[in-house]
């Protein structure tokens, strides 16, 4: 029987395959079905369960996983030699049961409608409107320095704890929900990394737990970023598997907030991807418009740099190539690159709109 169940397992893992090709044809059925339908409840309860717990249930989760497969093979190995089909049937068929219940829990968000369509957002832009649109966020957030009392040269700390910033998230989802009833963000769940040190080796953020819904954010992030990436990792919670979706979500998030300090994290994080969209078409002029931003908010983005300079490994390049191929396989065809698509979302969104 139990060799019966790990040979249908096995066969189901390339029919999960194949039908996931199928299913990315049909984009307003995963959205209709799935991820306004099923996904919110299931995601809810997850959040309930999990959020109040003061660590990642997850983490401990993949730890048992971790240490159950290594003990696994371990007592196994030697079915490697006089076995190997049904050694390999064996693993083949505990991946077929992970894929599924990561799609079940989560992936499939990846074959929803593209953000721009959901929100009713052009896709497409002009140099123009993209220079005029950062002009704008340029203005905005050196306004927004000046605002918050600081002189031009002096780059912005926020003055909130980790915990007080998690909260603070919530006011601009509950803003932004008046607009896209569709990015309600509740009830919350989101917690401090315990593996942020290995997170930041590997150059990444934060992540969520598909399995438990729970998000995790690097806590060794000091800078501006911080609440920002707190709303990127609460959009996937909601539905939004897309990095470039999540990051647009993130912005209006925080732009959307009621505390300055979010506001102003939330302006200068989207003009760095203005900013260095313009250095992509256009170097001169780039050039030129780096001279009318406020020195402290350069000062932030070199903070941010020489943060991740400290922690650069080939370790990390690895990392990334793996996540690469990651969101190649799972519907996002340009796969980090197509992080370049939340310009595209800020420009029609922000380009009618006065700061």
């Amino acid at each position: 029987m139990q060799r019966k169940t790990a040979v249908v397992l096995t066969i189901l893992l390339p029919l999960q395959i194949q039908g996931l090709q199928i299913l990315k044809k049909f984009p307003s059925f995963v959205e209709k079905y799935y991820s306004l339908g099923f996904y919110p409840v299931l995601s809810k309860i997850s959040r309930y369960l999990f959020g109040w717990i003061p660590f990642s249930v997850g983490d401990v989760f993949y730890i048992l996983i971790t240490i159950l497969a290594l003990r696994w093979i371990y007592r196994n190995f030697r079915r490697l030699r006089f076995e190997p089909i049904r050694f390999f049937l064996d693993i083949i068929a505990s991946i077929s049961v992970v894929y599924f219940v990561f799609h079940l829990f989560w992936g499939f968000n990846y074959y929803r409608l593209p953000l721009h369509q959901s929100l009713q957002i052009q896709s497409e832009y002009t140099y123009e409107q993209l220079l005029e649109t950062t002009k704008k966020f340029i203005s905005k957030s050196n306004e927004m320095h000046r605002e918050l009392g600081y002189a031009d040269s002096v780059k912005i700390d926020l003055p909130y704890s980790q915990p007080e910033m998690f909260e603070k998230s919530l006011n601009g989802y509950n803003n932004l929900e008046k607009e896209f009833p569709q990015l309600a963000y509740a009830p919350k769940s989101i917690k401090n990394s315990g593996w942020s040190l290995g997170l930041t080796y590997m150059g990444y953020s934060g992540y969520i737990n598909p399995f438990t819904g729970e998000a995790q954010v690097n806590n060794l992030i000091k800078t501006y970023k911080f609440p920002v990436v707190s709303c990127h990792e609460e959009a996937h919670q909601i539905g939004y598997a897309a990095e470039n979706e999540a990051n647009f979500i993130a912005t209006l998030a925080t732009i959307n907030n009621d505390d300055a300090y979010i506001q102003y994290a939330g302006y200068i994080f989207t003009l760095r991807y203005l900013i260095n969209e313009v250095a992509r078409a256009d170097e001169p002029t780039y050039h030129e418009l780096l001279k009318t931003i406020n020195p402290g908010i350069l000062e932030s983005y070199k903070e941010m740099r020489d943060f991740w300079d400290a922690y650069e490994n080939p370790f990390e390049t690895f990392s990334k190539n793996f996540w690469d191929i990651f969101l190649k396989a799972n519907n996002q065809s340009r796969g980090i690159l197509s992080y370049d698509y939340m310009v595209a979302l800020v420009v029609n969104y922000f380009g009618d709109k006065t700061l």
